[in-house]
Formats: C-alpha cells, structure tokens, sequence
C-alpha cells in the first residue's frame, strides 16, 4: 500500500469526494448536503483519505456523545483492494476512540459482501434489518454495532 495520509475533510474536498461518490453509490449524495455537513451540523465528522496529494477515499460520520453513527464511506475504485478503506475506518475508530466515543454504527447493504467481511474484521456485528432502506432498489440495510 502506498502511503496514505488522513485528515478532516474540508469544503475544498467537496469536488474529490462527490466524483468518488459519483463511482460508488447508484444514488450520490447532493453537493449541498457536503456543504451543510461542514458548515452546520455540529456532529458531523469527515475525514478523508489522501495518496500522492490525491483525495482518493472519504468517510463521514456524526458524533454525539460517546456514540458514533457512519453517515457513508467510500474509496475511489482505482485504489480499491489495496486496504485503503480498511485503514480509512481505524483511523475514523481512533478518532472515535480518542474523543470519547464508546459505540459506533452504520448500515450497509446486505448484498455488500466486501464491507461486511471488512466490518466483520473490526467486530461490528449485526443489530437488526432496515426493510427497503435504499431507494434505487429497495435493498434491505443491515444495521451494525460494536462496542469500541
């Protein structure tokens, strides 16, 4: 794996991380939602993961109290495979871990093999079915939890 560095996200990330949305979900987040993220919600915490000075993968979440929810998390799918996502979730856990968080959560889609064995690997495990939870096409979410 070639270095990668991690950082906060910022608005001049917005372009990087909305193409590497574009190439990751069938429905991408709106600009603006990136934008009232950072500027207004004051629990959102995104970093994002940099190579050679290129944004090649993000992870956004929101913080609140010593609970941490994961808004959405991506690589670019040129750096795919090459552990960059792995590593992209330590680093948003140690955060976690450092600023008091002592529960995190997220969904993902049940088909998502990949991030299932990559979250199964941090311990998350499953808490319950979100039905129809994805508006493209209906999938059912998995919801999962860990103690950190």
């Amino acid at each position: 794996m070639t270095k990668v560095e991690f950082r906060k996200m910022t608005e001049s990330d917005i372009t990087s991380v909305m193409n590497i949305d574009e190439l990751s979900f069938p429905i991408p987040w709106p600009e603006d939602i990136y934008y009232e993220e950072l500027r207004n919600n004051k629990y959102a915490v995104y970093f994002v993961a940099v190579v050679d000075d290129k944004v090649v993968g993000f992870c956004g979440s929101w913080m609140i109290l010593d609970e941490a929810q994961i808004t959405n998390i991506a690589i670019d799918p040129i750096y795919r495979g090459r552990g960059y996502g792995q590593a992209l979730f330590q680093y948003v856990i140690n955060y976690g871990l450092a600023h008091g968080i002592k529960h995190l959560s997220l969904e993902v889609r049940v088909s998502n093999t990949a991030a299932l064995r990559m979250y199964k690997k941090f311990g998350l495990q499953p808490g319950g079915i979100r039905k129809s939870y994805y508006t493209d096409n209906l999938e059912d979410a998995l919801v999962l939890w860990v103690k950190l």
